[in-house]
C-alpha cells in the first residue's frame, strides 16, 4: 500500500474513532445543562481538559508550540465559534438534527476550497451540495413564516467547522496535535471567560433569558454533579478532538470529512438509549441524503499528496 493511501486509512480510522466518543459525550451536555450555562459549561471544560492536556503532552511527547501561531489562531477562533454554536443548539433541538446541521461541513469544505483555494466544483460535487442541503432540509424542516434563530444554529457552526477542517489542511498540517488542541480549547475558554464577564457586569435582557436560558445564563456555584459531567465530557472531547485533528492533518479533507457521518449514528444510539428520542422517517431520509452527499464528494475529490504531521 503506498504511503498515501496508508495515510488516508490511517486518517480515516481516527476519525470513526473520535465520531464514536464525541456521539457518547455530547449526549452528556443534555445533563449539563440543566446544571450550567453554555458559557460555564465551556470554562470548566476547558479549565478541566488543558491540563490533562498539559499531562498528556509532558508523557507522550506531544509538541504544544505552534508552528505557525497565526494560523494556529485562525482556525482555534473559527473552531470555537463554530462549537459555541452547535452546543448551545444541543439542548433546544434534538442531536440527530444539530448534527446532521453540523456535518454539512464537507459542502461547505467544497465551497470553501473553491472560493479560496481556486478548486473547480465539477458537475458530481455540484449535485453533491444540492442533496446535502436538501438533506438538511428534510432533517431540520424549517417554516419561512416563523424562523427561529436556533434552526439556522447549527447550519452556521457546519460552515464554520467545514472552514475550520480545511484550515488544519491547508495552513496547520504540519502543526503539533497538541498545539491544535490548546488552541481549541484555549479559545473557548477565553470566548466563555469573556462572555460571562459581560454578563456578571450588565446582564441579560429578560427576554433573552426567557428565549435562550442556556446561553444568557450566568456563573452559578458549580455542583458535583456539575463537575462529574463536565470532566467526563472533557476527557472523551480531548480524546476525540485530537484523533479528529490529527485525521484530518493526514489525507484529503473533502475525502476524510464523509467519515464524521458515523457521528449522526452514534449520537442517534445513544440519544434514543439515554433519552428514548427516536428517529422520524423524514429524519433517516435527510441523514441518508447528507451521508450520499459527503460519499460523492470525497469520490470526486483529487487525492492529496500525502504529509507527515507532527507529534
Amino acid at each position: 500500500m503506498k504511503a498515501g493511501a496508508r495515510d488516508g486509512v490511517a486518517g480515516a480510522a481516527l476519525i470513526l474513532g473520535g465520531m464514536v466518543v464525541l456521539g457518547l459525550t455530547d449526549n452528556l451536555v443534555r445533563l449539563i445543562a440543566d446544571l450550567a450555562g453554555l458559557w460555564q459549561f465551556h470554562l470548566l471544560r476547558s479549565a478541566m481538559a488543558l491540563p490533562l492536556l498539559a499531562l498528556g503532552a509532558a508523557f507522550l511527547g506531544l509538541g504544544l508550540r505552534p508552528i505557525r501561531p497565526g494560523a494556529v489562531a485562525l482556525r482555534s477562533a473559527t473552531q470555537t465559534a463554530a462549537m459555541l454554536l452547535y452546543f448551545g443548539a444541543l439542548p433546544v433541538m434534538p442531536i440527530a438534527q444539530v448534527g446532521a446541521a453540523l456535518f454539512t461541513a464537507p459542502i461547505w469544505v467544497l465551497l470553501f476550497s473553491a472560493a479560496f483555494f481556486g478548486r473547480r466544483i465539477g458537475p458530481r460535487s455540484a449535485l453533491a451540495v444540492a442533496l446535502g442541503f436538501a438533506g438538511v432540509l428534510a432533517m431540520l424542516r424549517p417554516d419561512p413564516a416563523n424562523l427561529a434563530p436556533a434552526t439556522l444554529m447549527p447550519l452556521a457552526a457546519g460552515a464554520l467547522y467545514g472552514l475550520s477542517n480545511l484550515m488544519t489542511r491547508e495552513w496547520c498540517a504540519d502543526e503539533p496535535v497538541g498545539a491544535l488542541l490548546a488552541g481549541f480549547f484555549g479559545g473557548l475558554a477565553l470566548a466563555s471567560a469573556a462572555a460571562l464577564a459581560i454578563l456578571a457586569a450588565v446582564g441579560a435582557p429578560p427576554a433573552w433569558i426567557e428565549a435562550a436560558p442556556f446561553l444568557a445564563a450566568p456563573w452559578r456555584a458549580p455542583t458535583a454533579d456539575l463537575l462529574l459531567w463536565t470532566s467526563v465530557q472533557a476527557a472523551g472531547s480531548l480524546v476525540a478532538v485530537g484523533m479528529i485533528a490529527r485525521g484530518y492533518q493526514s489525507g484529503e479533507t473533502a475525502r476524510l470529512a464523509v467519515f464524521e457521518y458515523a457521528f449522526l449514528l452514534t449520537a442517534s444510539f445513544w440519544a434514543w438509549t439515554l433519552w428514548g428520542d427516536a428517529l422520524a422517517p423524514l429524519d433517516v431520509v435527510g441523514i441518508a441524503m447528507i451521508a450520499a452527499s459527503g460519499a460523492l464528494i470525497a469520490r470526486a475529490a483529487p487525492a492529496a499528496p500525502a504529509r507527515r504531521p507532527a507529534a
